[in-house]
């Protein structure tokens, strides 16, 4: 089994959706979260808040500092995650598809590093 990252993207500019649109993305997900993890497929995952909370902390010449914001300057910013254990890319990308229709936005899968054999 491979594990997989499936990464939602929140674009920034996009208007906000409604209260009722949220809660309808938060039904669907809670669903989506129950089938994952019924089939084995869940490792964890969870939604972030804007990336405007976020820190950015760099470690250069032995000097750590830390910057509000995020990291990129980019108008695609991480919303949420999950992390998923699956036989294969077509397993995930086939979960990819159900995870983007429930969270109502686009979501990128990545597979994770192999790690190295001790």
């Amino acid at each position: 089994m491979e594990q997989y990252l499936l990464a939602v993207h929140m674009v920034e500019g996009q208007p906000l959706p409604s209260e009722e649109e949220m809660q309808k993305a938060y039904a669907q997900v809670d669903a989506v979260n129950r089938e994952l993890q019924a089939a084995g497929a869940w490792v964890f995952g969870g939604g972030l808040l804007p990336a405007d909370n976020a820190t950015v902390v760099r470690a250069e010449n032995g000097r750590t500092t830390m910057t509000d914001g995020p990291f990129a300057e980019t108008k695609e910013q991480l919303g949420g995650f999950w992390v998923l254990r699956c036989e294969d890319l077509d397993q995930a990308l086939a979960w990819a598809a159900k995870c983007a229709e429930a969270c109502m936005g686009p979501v990128e899968v990545r597979p994770f590093q192999d790690e190295p054999e001790s």
